[in-house]
This record gives C-alpha cells, sequence and structure tokens, in this order.
C-alpha cells in the first residue's frame, strides 16, 4: 500500500523532514466509468512517484522513485490493493455527483461593526456561509436601489468541506428613514433573499438607561449635600445662640 511505498523510500534514502501521499478520484461524468484513481507519493517536498489506474501501475520520477516504483509494479498484493481502491473510487462517483447536485442554501448574517481608518463612521457586512455551488452574488441597496459605492467583497472562500463563504462591506454614514438592505441570489434559492439592516434597539436602551441612572446618582448627591449643608447651618447658628 502508500505506506510500504514510503517505508521503502525511506530505506532507499537518507531518512529526513517527512513523507506523504496524496489521492485522487477524478471524474467528469457522472456514472464514472471515465473516473481515474491517482496515488502520488512525496518524500521531501519531492514527487517521487504516482500510481494512475489509467496506466495501472506506479511511474517514479526520481533515481530512488524509479527503483521502488519498479519493486511495487512487481509486488502482487499492492497492485491488487491499488485495482481495489480505484474500483471503489469508480462506485462512489455516482454517490458523490448525485450529492454536489444538490444545492445548500447559504446562511447569512448581516451585522455592523467598527469602520477603522474610513472617512465613514460606520461598517455594515454581510456574510454567506456554508452554501453550495460556488457562485453566488451579494449585492447592497439603500432604499431599495443597487449601490456599488464604497462597497467591498471578498471572493468566494472554501470551507473545505464542498461548501463556502463570502463576505462584502459597505462602508456608511448613517442618516435618518435610511432603509439599507443585503440581496442574496444563488442557486438553492427561489428567488432573491433580501436582509433589512435593522439597528438594535438595545444600544438606544443602553444609553437612556446609563444616562438616567447617572441623573438620579447626580440626583442623590445633590440631596445628600443640601441635607449636610441644612444639618450644618443650623448646627453654626445653635453655637452661636449659645455663646451669646
Amino acid at each position: 500500500d502508500s505506506n510500504s511505498y514510503l517505508a521503502a523510500i525511506c530505506l532507499a534514502v537518507a531518512c529526513a523532514l517527512f513523507g506523504y501521499y496524496v489521492a485522487h478520484c477524478q471524474f467528469t461524468s457522472p456514472d464514472g466509468h471515465d473516473a481515474m484513481f491517482v496515488e502520488q507519493f512525496y518524500f521531501n517536498k519531492m514527487l517521487e512517484g504516482q500510481y494512475n489506474s489509467s496506466v495501472g501501475k506506479v511511474v517514479g520520477y526520481t533515481k530512488n522513485g524509479i527503483k521502488v516504483a519498479d519493486k511495487l509494479n512487481r509486488n502482487e498484493g499492492f497492485m491488487k490493493h491499488q485495482v481495489w481502491k480505484s474500483n471503489l473510487c469508480k462506485r462512489n462517483v455516482p454517490l458523490i455527483y448525485d450529492e454536489l447536485q444538490n444545492p445548500v442554501e447559504p446562511y447569512v448574517w448581516l451585522r455592523s461593526v467598527d469602520a477603522a481608518d474610513s472617512r465613514h463612521p460606520s461598517m455594515l457586512v454581510c456574510s454567506a456561509y456554508n452554501f453550495y455551488p460556488k457562485q453566488i452574488k451579494l449585492t447592497w441597496l439603500r432604499d431599495g436601489k443597487q449601490t456599488t459605492t464604497d462597497v467591498t467583497s471578498t471572493e468566494e472562500l472554501p470551507n473545505g468541506n464542498w461548501l463556502y463563504q463570502i463576505h462584502s462591506y459597505l462602508e456608511y454614514t448613517p442618516t435618518p428613514e435610511e432603509k439599507i438592505s443585503c440581496m442574496v441570489e444563488h442557486a438553492s434559492l427561489m428567488k432573491p433573499m433580501i436582509y433589512d439592516w435593522e439597528p438594535s434597539p438595545d444600544s438606544g436602551r443602553d444609553k437612556i438607561a446609563v444616562g438616567a441612572a447617572g441623573l438620579l446618582l447626580g440626583l442623590v448627591f445633590s440631596v445628600a449635600g443640601l441635607i449636610y449643608y441644612k444639618k450644618k447651618s443650623s448646627g453654626e447658628r445653635f453655637f452661636l445662640i449659645n455663646i451669646k
């Protein structure tokens, strides 16, 4: 198997760094009749050899890789195992292909962040997560009209599990009554989905609460000071009367 190949390479040359292999199941047809199983063997970051099911043998690309490939091609157990993996690749192609035909709807998150080093005080971020296929379109709307001013976006970023994510940024200066939305278009959606930005009312309530608490605290200190002043004034008058 592949571990035997790497072990053979290690015995043939002085071991340093590391060895690893990469396996591919490549296909273009939904039934898998043209599926090709490719297994590549690396040592010290160099491609030493490769097994290709369409060739039916291991091909070496370095001096030591050629020697080891010759031994493995004459190893009946190794070659049978490679044929088994090639057939496994072909059998699973229809399952993989069917799964890839099912679009996955994105999860969309619209949020506000601080705009650093910008002439605008605010920035909105429209993020779409875990969608498939890769093609997607995010559009910013201001009062229902598309805007491209002060808009930047990332490319579709792979998650590593067939799914993708993308992020779009809008720098803006808040104005009263303006409606800002993010429109998402994707194969998994029957129609474009529009997500409206709704400023959190909590921030306003928090400011009011803090202001009210400050006002109440100031009032308490004022009353306490007034009481202290009156008591002190009464005491001084009583002291003066007794002296007289």
